[in-house]
């Protein structure tokens, strides 16, 4: 009886929060060169078009939805070490929040551009601005729409460190 040989893959790329026996751990980046790092991620609040008109209006209970989401999305971001249990603590740079009303979808489109100058990248706050802002929105407008949803969450680029800038949809290296 003969062998059959094993089909070789190439050798998967070793999760960097997982130590050799398996254990949870946080990355020791004391090594690496403080460098600009930059990430955007976006996702979507998708409502009725009567609820989108009434956040435009102004008029919604709560008050200013887009506003109050826009800080809350900013105040995440700078807290995501305390959310997220492996992620550094960063002195961020920057951190914008975009909240783009898009009649057609209709909701809200919500982008997150983090910057800092550091050893590790900002992917995770950037995503964690996007996510708390949207559920800000739901917050503010669930007395009027318990149906909204919330979708699309993803990162669309990032630059910086060692593996190189990232962009969605670009071909992998």
């Amino acid at each position: 009886m003969s062998k059959k040989a094993k089909p070789t893959r190439a050798a998967a790329p070793a999760l960097t929060h997982i130590g050799t026996s398996g254990e949870a751990r946080m990355v020791d980046v004391s090594e690496k060169s403080a460098t600009e790092r930059v990430a955007v991620a976006e996702g979507r609040v998708v409502m009725k078009k009567a609820t989108l008109d009434l956040i435009l209006s102004g008029d919604a209970k709560k008050g200013d939805v887009l506003g109050t989401a826009r800080i809350a999305g900013i105040m995440a971001a700078k807290r995501t070490s305390e959310l997220i249990p492996l992620c550094h603590p960063l002195a961020l740079s920057k951190v914008t929040l975009d909240i783009v009303p898009d009649k057609k979808l209709p909701g809200c489109i919500v982008r997150a551009t983090v910057k800092v100058t550091g050893p590790t990248g900002v992917e995770m706050e950037a995503l964690t601005a996007v996510s708390v802002a949207c559920l800000t929105i739901y917050d503010m407008i669930k007395a009027v729409e318990r149906g909204v949803r919330i979708d699309g969450i993803h990162l669309i680029a990032k630059t910086g460190g060692k593996s190189g800038d990232y962009v969605a949809g670009a071909a992998s290296k």
